[in-house]
């Protein structure tokens, strides 16, 4: 039995970058054998243990052969026999199929490191158009490692156009899309994510819901980058480049949906566009399985995105009403999360990445005023429930008017 390093933990090493996780590929054992040394059998379709010290992977070295569409359309092979450049063979992209010895000595039978050193992302072989997650994780990890100048290679997008135009990306259930999106816009370079998609065509059976957006024109006054499917990737990487949450990436992606809705005459303005994305938002979210966080949010951004763009201009009783529909009293860090996307909506934009922006601490103020609001116990004497709300946010409503007042710039 050989048991050597495998994947993601050799490749960082060599890139220098730290090292989050340990996976192991074992060669010359059977499952009895892992078992009887204490090893955890833990794989539901193909013999994987956890080490029962130190809780990290190890699989046993494996052949997969293609047997109907989708990613789980396989037979798997993972006798004793079954050597570990076999192993390697059958990976994704060429970078993550080096292998390290104990001694430290690498098995790189596939040209891993060349790549690496070329920053390629490149298919280890034709088997790659076998498996249709493929297409998400080249996706992903050049979402990844764009930052370090990785590009995916030319014949391998070709491949991933090649695998959506024979309806593989159509075998991919919801949940596994999801999984991927969600980590992919977690990476330092989410847009990468959704424009190498684009540009292999998975988006539009993806995410077609965004892959609309890509040739609608909006107004060059406020949208110098014109296209909308353009203004969501800056707005990405604005996010990214704040080191935004999840939940405030997924909004920024979707918030603008409703501008695919417009009709061709009416471009390059969007009246409506906000309630008119509300459709295919929930439309995305449902097929999806889309976490309630996610989902949430993403609905508040998109309804009021332009309400917090003019939070400047409106008046007190507007104001308390949009602190009241965003639920901003009692979920003030989802109020936040709310200002942050809208700031990337904002600097999304060509040329104005470093606008002046103060709409987010005005309305934070606004919100601080009004939550101080309080009626005392003798206030509330002989009130009923609604009439010691009514009296509450009168309360709210002058705390504002007494702010907006009390400040030049946003009273003017």
């Amino acid at each position: 039995m050989e048991v050597y390093l495998v994947g993601g933990a050799v490749r960082d090493r060599l890139l220098g970058r730290p090292v989050a996780e340990r996976d192991w590929v074992v060669v010359g054992a059977t499952p009895a054998e892992l078992e009887a040394q204490g090893f955890l059998p833990v794989g539901r379709d193909f013999p994987v243990f956890l080490h029962p010290t130190t809780r990290e992977e190890y699989a046993l070295a494996r052949l997969e052969r293609k047997t109907a569409p989708g990613y789980r359309g396989f037979v798997t092979d993972f006798s004793p026999t079954v050597t570990l450049e076999e192993d390697l063979q059958r990976r994704d992209l060429t970078i993550n199929a080096i292998a390290q010895a104990a001694d430290g000595r690498l098995i790189d039978p596939c040209g891993g490191r060349r790549d690496l050193e070329a920053r390629v992302l490149r298919h280890v072989s034709p088997a790659f158009v076998e498996d249709p997650v493929r297409i998400l994780r080249a996706a992903r990890f050049a979402a990844r490692f764009a930052p370090l100048g990785f590009t995916v290679a030319p014949e391998t997008l070709q491949l991933m156009r090649s695998m959506v135009e024979r309806g593989e990306a159509d075998a991919l259930v919801p949940e596994r899309v999801w999984k991927e999106l969600e980590r992919a816009l977690g990476e330092p370079c989410p847009d990468v994510f959704v424009q190498v998609l684009c540009d292999c065509g998975a988006l539009r059976v993806l995410l077609p819901e965004v892959d609309a957006l890509f040739g609608v024109p909006q107004p060059a006054k406020h949208h110098p980058e014109i296209d909308t499917g353009l203004h969501v990737l800056a707005a990405l990487r604005c996010a990214a480049a704040r080191g935004a949450s999840v939940p405030v990436r997924f909004a920024v992606l979707v918030h603008d949906l409703g501008k695919a809705r417009t009709p061709p005459e009416r471009w390059p303005s969007h009246p409506g566009h906000e309630d008119a994305g509300l459709e295919p938002l929930q439309a995305l979210a449902t097929r999806l399985r889309v976490p309630n966080d996610c989902r949430e949010l993403a609905e508040l951004v998109m309804r009021y995105h332009t309400h917090v763009h003019r939070a400047l201009e409106l008046r007190p009783e507007t104001l308390l009403k949009l602190l009241e529909a965003t639920d901003a009293f009692r979920r003030p860090q989802r109020f936040t999360a709310l200002l942050e996307a809208c700031e990337c909506d904002a600097r999304g934009r060509l040329g104005l990445e470093a606008r002046d922006y103060p709409q987010p601490a005005w309305l934070e103020a606004v919100r601080a005023a009004a939550a101080t609001a309080t009626l005392e116990p003798a206030a509330r004497t002989g009130l009923s429930g609604a009439e010691i709300g009514a009296a509450l946010r009168r309360q709210r409503l002058a705390a504002i008017t007494a702010l907006k007042a009390s400040r030049a710039g946003p009273a003017s």
